[in-house]
């Protein structure tokens, strides 16, 4: 069995991956270079981008943080 502070620390590690993945890739389609413009493409994957991040932190929270009874 893994430790609680384990989870904590890869758990972070983790969501810190995925943060910088998905915000980088959510930047790059802002700018163009998927060939969406404008406000249209960037500003709704930017919204779905940081809805997936609050739910994975929000995971993270309930899986290794929050004490079970």
């Amino acid at each position: 069995m893994v430790s609680r502070t384990m989870n904590i620390i890869t758990g972070l590690i983790a969501l810190a991956l995925v943060g910088t993945f998905t915000i980088g890739l959510t930047q790059s389609i802002s700018k163009g270079s998927a060939g969406f413009f404008g406000w249209g493409g960037g500003v709704i994957i930017a919204i779905i981008v940081g809805f997936v991040l609050l739910l994975a932190a929000y995971d993270l929270y309930d899986t290794a943080v929050r004490k079970k009874k």
